[in-house]
């Protein structure tokens, strides 16, 4: 057949039909090539190159590698793929550390939750012996109160101890000059809880009455009336008082008369011991009569004293009596400020006796010092002052004649000038008044120097005294040099610079505390006899008599559960306020330092102007108890540091110490017609630890509502009606204050527990 279809080609086919069978054929034949050949490339071709690939990766020399994997640091060779493997190794490190820290958490979460297991464990525990500790301290304070109460008894006050009829005999003093208080005072008169008493004669019984001033024997009867101090029954006094002066000129009568109509009054007990002879001056001429007269050891209080007659410690130097019957007028009285006023300095005054001549030639101070020094200055005052008129570097007024007839005086004294009214009208316009003392020095205070003196405070003109050795009034408890300038009078050519240089503030201070000795000790008629009693008592260290107490006139109110105080006046962090009162109000005790107060304190407190912290607030001269000196801080501050008696001071600090082993204080709240606020106040008091009980003020004519629900804070709530409306309602002594330490407050005041309790501690 090949051959045939061979020969069949060669000859060009069997006619026309041999050709297509050849194509067909042919066209088959390259089909089935075709697909076989394919078969072979699709199928062996791989598996011979995988086996090739695989067999030739087999050298050993790893470098002659063609066809085998690579590694990934060939592989990143190629400068986008570099960059994946970075991140690929910055993540894979990243989460290797995570790994790492979480298991490190999970390791010490399980060590915490050990340690809070065994925490709470010692909680328990400890609760346990908390609980066994306050059982122990509530048995050993059981054990302590009847250990207290069977060895220190709760004392009571001491009774009151009163002299006896018939004196105790005493030695006498070689000299009635040498008289003081432990030779010439009969102390067995005046015990320690005798209480001060006073026993006044009536000066109509006797004839020297009748020659009295009415207007001071009016005001100083008056002011014996209302004083504390005075008793009707004679035999148990402790001082017995006389008035014998101011007399009138016409009707006074001898010496020898006086004498002996002093001798014979009826507890005058042969030397007149513990008597005093009040000699009070109402105008700048009074007489120094006593100095005739015998007094045995009787104290005499006088304006006018020779230094033959005046006796330091026993002997009073009163201020004079200006407003005898009539309280003086404040409203008249200048202002403090301005500071400097229109005169630096001014002096008006005459020497009626042994005035020299201005002009004359003054001795230098070599020829002074070379001979006897002169009898006094007043020539060299009166030489000075007018240079520094003359000079006109200030302002200043100073006149040595009267222009009117001068008032009558003691010999080398400085006449006063004028009429009151018109040496007033001066001294508003001077930043200071000159007093002149005496040229005499055996006149150590006379009448017109204390008149001058009482004219300069009261118009707030500040003294200047030349002459140091004058005694001023109530010297001896009263330090005037806080409230006046004392020069010698060799200094008086100082006295411009001395006056020039003082700041405004020592002014203003000065002027201050001259205005409070005027209106305390000098203003008025019972200023004066109540300082004067003052003295002998502080002298004689008796207490003071307690000051009265306001009745409490108590509005009925309701009380019961409120909303509660505000949150976050009991937000107080982690301070330890101290314990809640859970036992009834504990009142302060009232005798524990009474007797020693005028000991130790009394000299500290009497001679300060009244400030915020005042201690004594009724009359800085005569001290009050401390159980009726109602400030806050009285019950825990008098002591020095650390010199307490524990107590609720230990509760505080250690180091502070306290007075008393227990204390509380009262608060009193002022309020008007503000229930709400009132309310909102005292809810606020809610928990306040060491709180006695609450003194509400009310100073509104109009009750309270009926309906008004008043809270209930765990103390008492006292609400006390007043007579009128007045802001000094808030300092009254209410009888219903048990406590030295007081917090008076307004009823709008919002403090915090943690603030009051500072104060209080």
């Amino acid at each position: 057949e090949l051959m045939t279809g061979y020969t069949m080609l060669r000859n060009g086919g069997v006619g026309n039909g041999g050709q297509p069978w050849v194509l067909r054929w042919s066209s088959r034949i390259r089909l089935t090539w075709l697909s076989f050949t394919l078969f072979i490339i699709l199928v062996f071709f791989p598996l011979i190159a995988h086996y090739y690939l695989t067999t030739i990766d087999d050298a050993d020399d790893a470098g002659k590698r063609i066809f085998g994997p690579r590694t990934g640091n060939e592989l990143c060779e190629v400068k986008h793929v570099q960059d994946l493997c970075r991140i690929r190794e910055s993540v894979s490190e990243e989460l290797l550390q995570l790994e790492a820290k979480r298991q490190e958490l999970n390791s010490e979460i399980a060590k915490l939750n050990l340690k809070i297991e065994a925490c709470k464990k010692s909680i328990e525990n400890a609760k346990q012996d908390l609980l066994q500790l306050k059982n122990v301290i509530s048995q050993t304070e059981h054990s302590y109160k009847e250990l207290m109460a069977q060895n220190q008894p709760k004392l009571s006050l001491p009774i009151r101890l009163l002299p006896d009829k018939d004196d105790a005999t005493f030695p006498l003093p070689k000299s009635n000059r040498n008289c003081r208080l432990h030779n010439c005072f009969d102390y067995s008169r005046c015990p320690l809880t005798s209480g001060f008493p006073v026993y006044v004669y009536n000066s109509d019984d006797y004839p020297f009455g009748s020659s009295l001033d009415p207007l001071i024997k009016q005001a100083f009867e008056a002011t014996v009336r209302t004083n504390v101090y005075v008793t009707e029954n004679a035999n148990i006094a402790c001082v017995y008082i006389i008035l014998v002066g101011e007399m009138q000129e016409p009707v006074m009568p001898k010496p020898t008369e006086l004498e002996q109509q002093l001798h014979s009054l009826p507890y005058w007990r042969t030397d007149g011991h513990n008597h005093l002879i009040i000699n009070l001056s109402r105008k700048s001429e009074t007489q120094n009569f006593i100095y005739n007269i015998s007094t045995g050891r009787a104290m005499i209080a006088q304006s006018t004293f020779y230094d033959a007659q005046y006796r330091p410690g026993f002997d009073i130097v009163v201020s004079p009596l200006v407003h005898a019957m009539s309280e003086p007028n404040f409203l008249e009285i200048p202002p403090q400020v301005p500071v400097k006023r229109k005169y630096l300095f001014s002096f008006q005054g005459e020497k009626i006796e042994s005035l020299r001549s201005s002009l004359q030639e003054v001795r230098s101070f070599e020829e002074e010092i070379e001979g006897n020094a002169p009898a006094d200055y007043d020539d060299r005052i009166i030489t000075t002052l007018k240079a520094v008129q003359d000079s006109k570097l200030d302002f200043v007024l100073v006149e040595f004649t009267c222009k009117n007839q001068p008032k009558a005086s003691l010999p080398t004294e400085w006449a006063l000038c004028g009429e009151r009214d018109d040496r007033l009208e001066l001294l508003k316009l001077s930043t200071f008044a000159l007093i002149i003392t005496p040229g005499d020095t055996h006149l150590v205070i006379s009448a017109g120097c204390t008149m001058r003196l009482f004219e300069a405070l009261e118009v707030g003109a500040i003294p200047v005294v030349l002459g140091e050795q004058v005694q001023l009034p109530y010297n001896d408890v009263i330090r005037w040099n806080e409230a006046a300038l004392i020069i010698p009078k060799p200094r008086i050519t100082e006295v411009h610079f001395l006056l020039r240089s003082i700041s405004d503030n020592d002014l203003l201070a000065m002027r201050r505390q001259g205005r409070f000795l005027w209106e305390t000790y000098f203003s008025t008629s019972d200023n004066v006899f109540s300082t004067v009693l003052a003295i002998i008592r502080t002298r004689i260290q008796i207490p003071a008599a307690p000051i009265r107490e306001e009745p409490a006139v108590e509005i009925p109110h309701r009380s019961g559960k409120g909303a509660g105080t505000d949150p976050n006046m009991a937000d107080n962090g982690d301070l330890d306020l101290g314990p809640v009162e859970t036992e009834p109000p504990y009142a302060s005790p009232k005798y524990l330092r009474n007797f020693t107060l005028t000991a130790m304190d009394i000299y500290r407190n009497w001679n300060s102007a009244p400030g915020p912290f005042h201690l004594f607030p009724y009359t800085p001269f005569d001290p009050v108890l401390p159980s009726e000196a109602k400030f806050l801080g009285s019950g825990t501050g008098f002591r020095p540091i650390g010199g307490g008696a524990g107590g609720s001071g230990k509760e505080f600090q250690a180091a502070l110490g306290g007075n008393v082993p227990r204390e509380q204080f009262t608060v009193v709240m002022l309020t008007y017609e503000r229930e709400e606020v009132l309310m909102n106040s005292l809810e606020r008091l809610n928990g306040l630890p060491y709180l006695n009980k609450v003194v509400v003020v009310w100073n509104s004519p109009k009750l309270p509502s009926e309906d008004l629900l008043w809270p209930d804070i765990g103390v008492p709530i006292m609400v006390v009606r007043t007579e009128k409306n007045s802001l000094n309602n808030r300092f009254l002594p209410w009888d219903e204050i048990d406590t030295e330490a007081i917090l008076s407050i307004d009823d709008d005041a919002h403090l915090r527990h943690d603030e009051i309790m500072f104060g209080f501690r």
